[in-house]
């Protein structure tokens, strides 16, 4: 499924135009972006997931095409973790 199929579900299952569903997406995309970028950002939707950012080290690595060590910064990485619901429609187990 892609952004605009998203709106188009959205809408529909709302009862909204596809106007007011895009610009609900498009609200809570900008809303955790936001949040992450702050320092120990975190977006918990209960049931659903959590979006946080973790630190990736700098570290050596090889480039493949001459097989020379190369040096890897260190950098900010968005993070997903499903939550107990997603994870049990995902996997077909039966919630309690």
């Amino acid at each position: 499924m892609n952004k605009s199929e998203l709106i188009d579900a959205i809408a529909k299952d709302a009862g909204i135009t596809k106007v007011a569903a895009k610009a609900a997406l498009e609200s809570f995309i900008n809303n955790v972006m936001t949040t992450l970028k702050k320092k120990d950002g975190k977006v918990s939707l209960v049931g659903f997931g959590t979006f946080s950012v973790a630190e990736r080290a700098a570290r050596q690595g090889i480039n493949p095409a001459t097989k020379k060590p190369i040096k890897i910064a260190a950098k900010k990485v968005a993070k997903f973790k499903a939550g107990a619901d997603l994870s049990n429609a995902v996997s077909g187990a039966k919630k309690k």
